[in-house]
């Protein structure tokens, strides 16, 4: 099992922030909007460094996006930032018709996703926000897995012409990509070769999944672990020549099971190449108020539960 250098511990809201300001200065068309969460969503550089740029709409997230929406008929990449429950369940019939069915520029970035946004509990957990924007027609959903991973898929995605949902957290999480690692959207990242079970795992379960794959590995099995940053486009490429090599296949999300990365991989295989499958997700259950690392043990998103996991799904092979 490959190891992997931990560079520091750093929330991904972080890197959505320093991956903001980096395109301030690189790119005269990105402006920011943000619903009254300024310091929360790390937006704070680019207000300073460009205060023309920035627009302050205040707790009015659905306002937000319209005027985002307007924005990108002047030929602005307009980034919106609030928290995920705000960015997704609040103002979904915004972002469907005036983003998502117009095929609008906008750039919706979502801090505080998952239970791991803790103490504010269960109204501020969004776990279903995946589902939500997979669901649009023509959008393009990311969750990276750390700081440096964040920072360069938000600078990735102001090439990208359309809509596109950016997931990120606010707990301090290992940071073990490469800082220069170039982002490709919809390119999944093979982490570790194995040759026992395929371990797909996207945002904070990333780490998670590195872990399990040592724990495995103790076992003597050989765990495929698949970085998937990127679910919708899927990589089924990626995907399938994974499962073709192990035969079995392991989801593991901060999200509810029905909607999310599990889902759309279920679904392809399904289609294409039936193989033994399961899920590392909240299961039809909302949060709760908790740190993270409890709320995380509770609902079942750590790295024994990816072990248990992935020993199910070995034991259903034909």
């Amino acid at each position: 099992m490959k190891t992997f250098e931990i560079q520091n511990v750093k929330d991904t809201r972080s890197g959505f922030g320093a991956g903001l300001s980096e395109l301030g200065k690189t790119n005269p068309n990105v402006v920011a909007l943000c619903a009254d969460l300024t310091g929360s969503l790390k937006m704070d550089a680019f207000q300073k460094e460009h205060p023309d740029r920035f627009f302050q709409v205040g707790i009015a997230e659905a306002n937000m996006m319209g005027v985002a929406a307007g924005m990108t008929i002047g030929g602005k990449i307009p980034f919106t930032g609030t928290f995920a429950n705000f960015s997704t369940g609040r103002v979904y019939d915004q972002i469907r018709q005036s983003i998502a069915y117009s095929g609008k520029n906008v750039k919706i970035c979502a801090s505080h996703a998952g239970v791991t946004l803790g103490e504010d509990g269960a109204t501020h957990q969004i776990l279903e926000d995946i589902g939500l924007m997979k669901m649009l027609p023509g959008m393009v959903v990311i969750n990276p897995c750390d700081f440096n991973q964040t920072k360069a898929a938000t600078i990735a995605i102001a090439d990208y012409e359309g809509p596109v949902y950016l997931r990120f957290g606010r707990p301090a999480v290992p940071n073990f990509t490469p800082a220069d690692q170039k982002f490709e959207i919809g390119k999944a990242l093979l982490l570790n070769e194995g040759t026992d079970v395929s371990i797909f795992a996207t945002g904070h379960l990333v780490w998670k999944a590195i872990e399990a794959g040592h724990k495995l590995a103790e076992q003597g099995i050989s765990a495929e672990i698949i970085n998937i940053h990127t679910i919708k486009p899927l990589d089924a490429e990626a995907v399938l020549k994974s499962v073709a090599k192990t035969g079995s296949a392991v989801s593991a999300e901060e999200h509810q099971m029905n909607g999310g990365l599990g889902d759309s991989i279920s679904q392809l295989l399904a289609r294409e190449n039936p193989t033994p499958m399961e899920f590392v997700a909240v299961n039809d259950s909302f949060g709760e108020s908790g740190t993270p690392d409890e709320l995380m043990k509770k609902y079942g998103l750590e790295a024994e539960n990816v072990v248990a996991a992935a020993l199910k799904a070995i034991s259903r092979k034909k």
